[in-house]
This record gives structure tokens, C-alpha cells and sequence, in this order.
């Protein structure tokens, strides 16, 4: 009684001049415990998803298994689901499709939107994960690769030499080259490997062959108009074929490697929402990319002949970087490592060569720029150096094979002024361990005219193998687009 006694004088104001005073101090508590409460949700959250609060602890040594390469694995294995997926068609009536998938079960793992923890220590169950795997389950992998590569087929919908966009609808003639090499290595090899047929109603999916990089250039299209190029193609194959209506698109798929194909697609909202998109900017924090369903193409830098010799290299360096500064997560590391003696991190023109500054590093750093995609992943494995991701929201390249963590390092964004000591809590045995795994993953991560088993255009072909789907639904499932 007496509390509630206090709380009517408190706002009815008694005594001289005191209502205008208790009504000021009400109203300045409202917005300062609004603050404070903020505050304390803001600490909570950095506690729970940062290592700035959290202290490691060295691994029992006997779970490395630094003595057998291939020793048990103790994560949760992978699983063949069958996913319900709701596609969108001309005539705007959704319906349901049966995808096969492969799901990885594990806390972390594939089918998760966490990125990967950055170190060794067990998961959240208090669980110690087998880092010396390189594959989720080779088993698995190697039984399906076999099956992909002896059955798996796909159309392309066919042109002309001389029509007036075959330089947009064909493979390049010369050799691919450049920071977006990938996308047209990839259409090159297909286009001459025994999985292409031309018997429509043999083929497992179909092929869209435009070339987001060469619409880009091309003076008659150029980045205003793909969009529009886009929207026409499907329209055409639409009406000219029966495929794509049975589906509505989903057995469908294109490769793009330049970040503009995301958008490429915004007139064309079936291609985005219904077929497969094999991309290099496979962030599945931007709407458009549909983890699952869509696949990482790697970025890669086309290299030819002899892989560099690793026995010579001397890596004193701690860790390397060097790139524009294009977005605030590169500004961040700079502003941080700029001048540390350990952490080298540079932007602009190196006075050494970057194959050199590769070789005399233990870890090389990929950091998020415009995009969360660059060539620096298969830079680092190509030269032996162990990459440490920096780049949030990530869907890595071949995640649903790779256990990333046995051959890279995460570090959420976040956690940049903490980047030397993460670095620093891996013995030099673990180091080994990682660096070796990465040699391991190495031939996953390069291109081939003459495609070599496992190498980027067969993993990404296993990639879509895993997508496809064996439904069939009839001619007047959909409506043509008037």
C-alpha cells in the first residue's frame, strides 16, 4: 500500500512546482532504460556469436591423429533427403516438387547458416570433430561420383553458328583467361565432354548456355540490357520447347561467375526462384541466391603446367594479404594489421611477386571485398597456403563434399583484432595437418581443358548431379506466357 502511495505522489505533481519536475525525470528514465536494456542485448549477442568473450582450449592431442591420415570420423554422416521446394510459373500457380538432396547433419555443417568456427576446439555439443577428413564421407562421394560420371546427362539448347548472338550463346574459342575465367571453362568443357547428349528426354537437366561476362561487354546488350536479353531468352525457349514448362524451369541451370548475374536475373523471377543457379558470389545473405537449391561455382585463376614446388618454400610470414580496399570488412583488417610485423596486409601494387608472398606465408587471407567471392581460396591452395576466410554468409564452393574445416580457417568478421591470436593457437603439428589437407583439396580447385577426374568442372558437375530431379510433370502442368 505504501508503494502504491508512492507512485501517486510520485505522478500527481504534489507540492509546489514538483508535477513539471517528476513528469521531466518520468520521461528522461523511459529513453535511458531503453538504452540500457539495448546495450545489454548488443553484449549478449557479440557473447554468443564472437570469440571476444570466449577462452580456448588446446584439443586433447590424441584427437589430432597426426599418425593416421584417414582415422575415424566422428562427425554426423550424410544423409539423402528428399526436400519440398515451391516453384513460380507463368501462370503464377505455385506447385511443389520433390528434390533430391544431400544434407549434411552435423552441428555446422552443410544445410547450416552459421559460418564455420574458426579453430579445433570441440562443437557446441562438447563434441571433438575429426579434422584430418577432407571429405564429409569419401565413401559416399566416390560411390556417387562413379554413378554421376557414367549416367548423368544434359541438353543444351542448341544455336547457330551465325546467329546473331553466338558469341554470347557459345563456348569462347580461345583458352579462357582473367578473374572470371571460371564461367567459361566451364561451358568450354562441358560442351565437348561425354555428359552432354542431344536427345532432350535422355537428359537429367538443361542447359542455359548465355554468357552473363560476355552480355556484360557486348556493345549491343552491355549491363543495362541483360536483364532484358534474359527475360527474352527464357520467353523463346519457353514457347519453342516443351522442357521448360514442364518444370518450370527447375530442372534447369546457368553458370555465372561475375556478381552482376545475380541481378542479371531480376526480370526473369523463375530462373532466380525455380532453376539452378551455379554462381560465384553464392552469399546467401543477398536475396537471389537460394542456398540448396543454387550452387558456389570457384572462383579461379586459370594456371597451366607444372604446380609450384612447395619443399623450397619458406614461410615466415605469419599471414598475407593484398587487395583493393573495396568494402569496410577490408578497411577494418588494414586499419588493424597495417603495420604488424607478423600479419602482413597490403593494398595496392606489391613490389614483390604475389606467387612469392604466397609461398612465404602460412596462411593466406580471402577477405570479403564488394563481393564474398575472389580467386584468393584457390590462389592460397594452389601455393600450399592454408586459407583463412574472412567473409561472412559465405556458401563455400563444394560445401556439400568438403569438410572446410580440415584444410581452412573462419573468422567472422567480427573477430579481425583477433586474427593473430587465433592464428597463433595452432601448434605447428596442426599446421601440418591443415596445410596437408589443403594439398589434398588442391585438385579441386583447378581448371583443365581436357577435364581431369575430380578437378573444378567435375566437382561442379557433381555439384549439379546432386540437384537434379527425376520428376516429370505433364505438357499442361503450366500455362504459356501470352
Amino acid at each position: 500500500m505504501a508503494r502504491s502511495s508512492l507512485l501517486l505522489y510520485y505522478f500527481s505533481g504534489s507540492g509546489s512546482g514538483s508535477g513539471s519536475g517528476s513528469f521531466r525525470n518520468f520521461f528522461f528514465f523511459i529513453p535511458t532504460t531503453l538504452a540500457l536494456t539495448t546495450s545489454l542485448f548488443i553484449l549478449f549477442y557479440i557473447s554468443t556469436t564472437s570469440n571476444l568473450f570466449t577462452h580456448y582450449h588446446p584439443p586433447d592431442p590424441s584427437f589430432l591423429g597426426l599418425n593416421s591420415p584417414f582415422g575415424s570420423s566422428t562427425f554426423s554422416p550424410l544423409t539423402r533427403q528428399t526436400v519440398p521446394i515451391s516453384f513460380h510459373n507463368h501462370s503464377q500457380t505455385p506447385f511443389q516438387l520433390q528434390v533430391p538432396q544431400i544434407v549434411h547433419l552435423g552441428e555446422g555443417g552443410f544445410g547450416s547458416q552459421r559460418p564455420l568456427e574458426p579453430r579445433f576446439p570441440p562443437d557446441d555439443h562438447g563434441n571433438y570433430v575429426n579434422y584430418n577428413k577432407v571429405y564429409h564421407d569419401r565413401d559416399i562421394f566416390e560411390e556417387d561420383y562413379k554413378e554421376m560420371n557414367t549416367s548423368f546427362k544434359i541438353y543444351v539448347y542448341p544455336h547457330r553458328r551465325n546467329d546473331p548472338f553466338a558469341n554470347v550463346l557459345l563456348p569462347v574459342g580461345s583458352e579462357p583467361g582473367g578473374n572470371y575465367a571460371s564461367e567459361s571453362y566451364f561451358k568450354k568443357v562441358l560442351m565437348s565432354s561425354h555428359f552432354i547428349t542431344k536427345d532432350p528426354t535422355k537428359a537429367d537437366l538443361f542447359f542455359l548456355p548465355f554468357s552473363i561476362a560476355r552480355l556484360r561487354h557486348d556493345p549491343r546488350i552491355g549491363v543495362g540490357g541483360i536483364q532484358d536479353f534474359i527475360k527474352d531468352y527464357i520467353l523463346n525457349i519457353s514457347q519453342k520447347y516443351p522442357y521448360w514448362n514442364r518444370t518450370g524451369g527447375a530442372n534447369h541451370f546457368y553458370v555465372a561467375c561475375h556478381s552482376i548475374g545475380r541481378s542479371a536475373m531480376d526480370k526473369a523471377k523463375e530462373v532466380k526462384f525455380n532453376a539452378i543457379q551455379v554462381v560465384c558470389s553464392s552469399t546467401y545473405f543477398q536475396p537471389g541466391y537460394i542456398a540448396h537449391k543454387d550452387a558456389c561455382l570457384p572462383q579461379i585463376w586459370p594456371r597451366q603446367g607444372v604446380l609450384p614446388k612447395l619443399s623450397s618454400s619458406n614461410r615466415k610470414k605469419l599471414a598475407f594479404f593484398a587487395g583493393k580496399i573495396n568494402s569496410p570488412v577490408r578497411e577494418k583488417l588494414l586499419q588493424v594489421w597495417r603495420n604488424d610485423t607478423e600479419i602482413f596486409a597490403h593494398f595496392g601494387r606489391l613490389t614483390t611477386p604475389y606467387a612469392d608472398e604466397l609461398l612465404g606465408s602460412k596462411f593466406c587471407l580471402h577477405v570479403k571485398g564488394f563481393e564474398v567471392n575472389t580467386a584468393r581460396i584457390a590462389d592460397s591452395l594452389y601455393y600450399g597456403c592454408v586459407p583463412v576466410i574472412i567473409a561472412d554468409y559465405y556458401d563455400l564452393p563444394f560445401a556439400d563434399i568438403l569438410n572446410w574445416k580440415s584444410f581452412s580457417i573462419n573468422v567472422a568478421t567480427l573477430d579481425i583484432p583477433l586474427l593473430k591470436k587465433i592464428l597463433k593457437r595452432f601448434s605447428f603439428e596442426e599446421y601440418l595437418m591443415l596445410q596437408g589437407n589443403a594439398l589434398k583439396a588442391r585438385k579441386h580447385f583447378q581448371w583443365h581443358l581436357s577435364p581431369v577426374d575430380y578437378d573444378a568442372f567435375y566437382m561442379v558437375m557433381y555439384e549439379l548431379w546432386l540437384r537434379r530431379s527425376s520428376i516429370r510433370l505433364p505438357l499442361n502442368a503450366f500455362v504459356h506466357p501470352n
